[in-house]
């Protein structure tokens, strides 16, 4: 239907044309440039390591290896950049990094109702090449029980609340800020008090619900009901009995034409290629009923566990067949929503410029440090792009190209205007003026995330890098066992004293050799999206119990309670000694966000909760500190015996010129200069030995500007 509704329209593919260059990205910004009177000389093109630390830390979120640095320049000088490129956009951690962008874009909070398994969908969506539109139409349209549905742990992030959800809906996916006319007529902007209402009318009939036996929450879920919960005129205006259902408008404008803009037809022709390749695929596919498939295996496991051995002896197949063929799946799963799947579309809409230049405006910020709109959620009439034809540009391919994040995110880091080098030694004046016409980059730190992960990277801590027994220690661990009825310490395993004060933490076992730890700033735990996933296809835990009655599930639960409180405990002191080999994971899976003091929070982290929050980078005595004074700083320095630079420093074949090289390479992704050569043998030489000077000079690199910084 797609590709005639193209032939009437007389577009052929070779008339549409296949999808933008970076050159022409750079064309049209220098055509913009040029026309608004732009004169000054841009920033030159930064080298090819610099280009390759850059990417690395935008793409995938951590600093290049040696190993990679040496492919790298192994490759034609000519195609490396592209090449590298292209690599990254496989590379399994751009899920994760992109992840941390999404986190930060849709406030996902792994503690909020749902928010961990909306994590993993949203990781899962991007390992799935899942595009942007889709993403956005599920994640505002899905209803159903968290966890199970993972898509409603948007809406359950603002608990179903009509207003909250207007206001959010409308900022993240449009950067419109309507929620400033919830209590009056925007006074900066031309949407009104109605234009509020009628967006958040659609989500009006939405409730979230929850499952509980006592105090006990068994599942939490959304459904819609019969009656909006929004009104118009709003509360206080008018008296309740004159206030009336608020229909639902939607306030964009889309844009309209007889004719189907280029960028739109060129999408229209992507999908319908992919349409007919899907259609094919299923063509391949042998026919059957998966209810049937189902119920087969069903049966042959229950045969296995009765006596009548193999076949339908007793006809329960036959009768599961006959109760299944009665139900009504869509009766029985909870309503969806008519409403909340019509805004979906309007929004996703392509003739909805807002939603294509918002998101096209968020990841160039994202990977140029600049936007084209700013703040990224606040396109207006009193705040127009600087370069309004280049972001249009950048939306039409992001539409054209299927609203595929690896396109956009490739015609970006490929173009001239990423690839530019900063203006730090220029008059303030004309650094302005070169960074807001994009022919300088600004000057960006790390993300909190792939600033702790390239420390990790940089210091070996991925992998175990000292040998066994070279870092034992002797803790003590405070531990409580409970009495026997004569005083004496039962021998059951014993547990902390954070677990049995309700703590998050588990019942050790017995032998354990791990210490229980203070709060470490630097660690938190980490969310398994495989694991969380997974959960989607378990039932409701409410109808797993129906065998019992509440009563008697509330009988239990208060009865073992009670045998808790009455069980006298004794304090102990354990002695251990532990082989603390030092091992850390990524940072792009923490819970989400990460406690308040953490790592990730000092570095700008923000909490997720508030509308519009952003990322603060600004430089903090506390940042210092932690860099200065924390365990992953000192743990990356110290040489282990099981990385290349050990043998460079303390081997037969010793070569410190060559360790100080190494040094380099892995933290700052070049050379040393003969002067900062010099300066690392005076360091070595103050040292008490080569291993403890090597680790001296790694700890001064970690610390500097230039680590943290992209180039």
């Amino acid at each position: 239907m797609k590709r005639t509704f193209l032939v009437c329209l007389g577009l052929s593919l070779a008339v549409l044309g296949s999808s933008a260059s970076a050159n022409d990205l750079d064309r049209v910004l220098a055509e913009e440039n040029r026309a608004g009177g732009v004169t000054v000389a841009p920033a030159p093109v930064v080298d090819d390591l610099a280009f390759l630390r850059r990417v690395y830390i935008d793409l995938i979120g951590r600093i290049p290896t040696t190993p990679e640095i040496d492919e790298y320049m192994a490759w034609p000088a000519a195609e490396r950049r592209s090449r590298v490129v292209d690599g990254l956009l496989e590379h399994e951690r751009f899920n994760d990094r992109w992840t941390v962008f999404f986190a930060d874009m849709l406030r996902l909070r792994s503690n909020a109702e749902g928010g961990a398994a909306l994590l993993a969908f949203v990781y899962q969506s991007l390992n799935d090449r899942m595009p942007y539109d889709e993403l956005a139409r599920r994640l505002i349209s899905a209803g159903g029980k968290a966890g199970s549905v993972p898509e409603v742990g948007y809406v359950l992030g603002d608990a179903a609340d009509p207003m909250a959800l207007a206001g959010v809906t409308s900022q993240v996916f449009m950067g419109v800020r309507i929620a400033c006319a919830q209590c009056h007529d925007h006074p900066f902007d031309v949407w009104t008090r109605k234009d509020f209402y009628g967006l958040a009318a659609y989500f009006g009939k939405t409730r979230r619900q929850q499952r509980q036996i006592g105090d006990r929450i068994l599942g939490v879920y959304t459904t819609e009901v019969e009656q909006t919960s929004v009104l118009w005129p709003p509360e206080g205006i008018a008296d309740d009995a004159d206030r009336k259902p608020m229909p639902p408008t939607f306030p964009i404008a889309l844009v309209e034409g007889d004719r189907p803009s280029r960028y739109i037809a060129r999408l229209a022709a992507l999908r319908s290629g992919q349409d007919n390749a899907v259609a094919v695929a299923k063509a391949d596919q042998p026919e059957g009923d998966p209810l049937d498939d189902l119920l087969a295996d069903a049966a042959e496991k229950a045969q296995s566990r009765t006596k009548g051995g193999p076949g339908d002896a007793l006809g329960v197949l036959a009768d599961v067949k006959r109760d299944v063929a009665k139900i009504d799946v869509q009766k029985a799963a909870w309503r969806p929503s008519d409403l909340r799947t019509e805004l979906a579309e309007l929004i996703t809409d392509p003739r909805n410029r807002y939603f294509s230049r918002s998101f096209a405006n968020r990841v160039w910020t994202e990977l140029v440090g600049r936007g084209f709109v700013e703040p990224v959620d606040d396109f207006s009439d009193k705040n127009p792009p600087t370069r309004p034809e280049t972001l249009d540009f950048l939306a039409d391919e992001f539409v054209a190209g299927g609203y595929d994040l690896r396109k956009l995110v490739r015609l970006i880091v490929t173009s001239d205007a990423y690839q530019r080098g900063h203006a730090a030694d220029k008059p303030e004046a004309e650094r302005l003026e070169l960074e807001q016409a994009f022919l300088a980059t600004p000057m960006r730190r790390m993300l909190s995330e792939a600033l702790y992960d390239s420390i990790v990277t940089a210091g070996h801590l991925f992998d175990v890098k000292h040998v066994a027994g070279k870092n034992l220690k002797t803790v003590w661990r405070e531990t409580r066992v409970p009495k026997r009825p004569d005083g004496s310490a039962r021998p059951v395993e014993p547990m902390s004293l954070a677990a049995a004060a309700g703590g998050e933490m588990k019942a050790m076992p017995a032998g354990s050799k791990k210490p229980a730890t203070g709060y470490d700033l630097e660690k938190a735990i980490e969310l398994d999206f495989d694991k969380l996933l997974a959960k989607r296809d378990e039932p409701i835990e409410v109808e797993t119990m129906m065998v019992k009655s509440a009563e008697e599930i509330e009988a239990e639960r208060m009865a073992a309670q009670a045998r808790e409180r009455n069980m006298a405990f004794i304090d102990r002191f354990v002695k251990d000694v532990i082989d603390d080999n030092p091992l850390f994971t990524t940072a792009m899976r923490m819970q989400s966000p990460a406690p308040f003091g953490h790592f990730l929070r000092v570095f700008g982290q923000p909490n997720r909760e508030d509308l519009g929050g952003e990322r603060d980078h600004s430089p903090t005595m506390r940042q210092a500190l932690m860099i200065l004074n924390g365990r992953i700083t000192h743990e990356a320095s110290r040489v282990g015996e099981l990385e290349p630079l050990y043998a460079l420093v303390a081997g037969k074949q010793a070569n410190l010129d060559a360790a100080v090289g190494l040094a380099y390479c892995e933290i700052l992704t070049r050379d040393p200069s003969d002067e900062e050569l010099a300066d690392a043998r005076a360091i070595i030489a103050e040292a008490q030995d080569p291993l403890a000077g090597i680790a001296d000079l790694r700890w001064v690199l970690l610390n500097s500007n230039e680590f943290r910084f992209l180039p």
